[in-house]
């Protein structure tokens, strides 16, 4: 057990440093490890699997609105990124070049994706001629390159994993819609799967994306009360379309711009499961994503038919979880710490005593109960613990974000809670981009979204005392 007191001690407390405690996390729990490439991380079988786990829900919720996945090349001759003046603007600080291949030098740069608007774009005008072609619903998974001065494994790297889904529509309305239903999915899949509770809205024209008509986010609040921007969706009217000719014929035969979107999760969704669930004893996973979701650990293993029983209820458990045995021969409060530091949602432990009595222990990671169950019902106990620790997260989630969202009706107030109340701030805002960027000067919170579900809080601006026209979540965020 002094192993296992050390391990546990081995973790800064969440409350003593919080940055640190993230850090601890990824590097013991074996998510990732350093590479000796700045800002790039690697993905550790485990980090991996929780990401194969996320993105096998996702790939799913796309396929099943009709997106196909294709796979674009990671490279953006210079020319062709130039086409979108904005989209070049908002990333040129951020682009990796490559000037050589081999010995020669390239008569043009090329750009490493840092996204693939432009590739598609490409692509889109060679393949579409008439409404008949329309829409083309396209996602890609891959990587992509930005330089990023301050980094931490997978809240922002310079090179990161991600979806970019890219949509092409007839009409304005489709296009639109197409923006909203993909902003849905991202959220029902954060609650639904990660167990985060979001906040679905729009961004400010400071905030949105490059290039885009409008941004919408979901925003989602970490344990040390700042914000994180979990997923974005981007309507891009015929912005892109005309930069690139991307027309088609209608049913009258007149010649029309098609109408663009595009959208995109990354391997961040990982760093929001730590810093939204974990503890100071490691990580906390929701079900549905843990690479583990049941661990037995066999006590007094080497006394007769404790082993065998083990694994006998492995194989009960097969058909309803993603299990593991561990018959290694650490003690099992080494086990124990070990399968909390990997959030292993339910941990079974069975020994001598527990086959006298013809039962065993279920042992919950994020609350630390304990329950004892007849063997007769392990496999309907453990579907049935599984489902509530994922809606017990969920709900556990939603209460502290709501206890760490704060409304306030003046600038005084509004300094006043950021300094000393880490969380959401609601205020209202008279849509002027001085306002805005005069907030973020003085406190430090930027403006996260104006949420589709409005409140008049009050009458006036927070910044300004203008006329107010809209209700924001602001915050201080990663």
């Amino acid at each position: 057990m002094s192993k296992n007191k050390k391990m546990v001690e081995a973790i800064t407390s969440m409350e003593e440093d919080f940055a640190q405690w993230y850090t601890d996390i990824v590097k013991k729990a074996e998510l990732i490890d350093y590479s000796s490439v700045k800002g790039c991380m690697v993905i550790r079988p485990y980090g991996y699997s929780i990401w194969e786990n996320i993105q096998g829900d996702l790939d799913r919720r796309f396929k099943a609105t009709g997106h196909e996945n294709v796979y674009m090349p990671m490279f953006i001759p210079e020319s062709l990124l130039q086409k979108e003046k904005d989209h070049v603007e908002g990333f040129a600080p951020e682009v990796a070049w490559v000037t050589h291949f081999g010995e020669d030098k390239l008569t043009e740069r090329l750009c490493v994706r840092p996204t693939s608007e432009t590739l598609f774009c490409e692509h889109y005008a060679k393949i579409v001629q008439s409404y008949n072609d329309l829409p083309k619903l396209y996602n890609q998974w891959c990587s992509v390159v930005r330089c990023e001065k301050t980094t931490r494994p997978f809240l922002r790297t310079t090179e990161f994993l991600w979806q970019e889904g890219h949509t092409i529509h007839a009409t304005a309305e489709e296009a639109q819609e197409e923006t909203i239903r993909m902003l849905n999915i991202y959220a029902d899949h954060c609650e639904e799967v990660l167990a985060i509770p979001v906040v679905r809205g729009q961004k400010t024209e400071k905030e949105k994306f490059a290039g885009a008509q409008a941004t919408y986010t979901i925003e989602s609040l970490m344990h040390d009360g700042k914000a994180l921007q979990t997923g974005t969706s981007h309507n891009f009217g015929d912005n892109f379309a005309k930069a690139f000719s991307i027309q088609y014929t209608d049913k009258t035969g007149k010649l029309e711009y098609v109408h663009q979107t595009s959208w995109g999760m990354t391997t961040r969704l990982i760093g929001a499961v730590i810093m939204v669930h974990g503890d100071d004893n490691g990580l906390v996973l929701p079900p549905r994503i843990a690479p583990i979701q049941v661990v037995i650990v066999p006590i007094a293993q080497h006394k007769p038919g404790v082993t065998e029983k083990a694994r006998e209820l492995k194989e009960r458990l097969q058909g309803i979880a993603r299990v593991k045995l561990d018959e290694s021969d650490k003690m099992p409060g080494w086990k124990f710490a070990e399968y909390e530091m990997k959030g292993v949602p339910v941990r079974v432990e069975i020994g001598p005593k527990d086959l006298e009595n013809n039962q065993c222990i279920l042992a919950r990671r994020d609350t630390g109960e304990k329950i004892i169950i007849s063997l007769e019902e392990l496999e309907s106990e453990t579907s049935k613990l599984l489902d509530t620790i994922q809606i017990d997260m969920l709900n556990k989630a939603r209460a502290n974000r709501d206890e760490h969202t704060y409304t306030v009706t003046n600038l005084e107030e509004f300094t006043e809670t950021v300094k000393n109340k880490p969380g959401f701030v609601k205020a209202m805002w008279c849509g002027d981009r001085e306002c805005e960027e005069k907030i973020k000067e003085n406190t430090g919170a930027t403006s996260r979204c104006i949420p589709f579900k409005q409140e008049n809080v009050s009458e006036s601006c927070v910044c300004c005392g203008k006329p107010a026209k809209h209700m924001l979540y602001w915050g201080k965020a990663y």
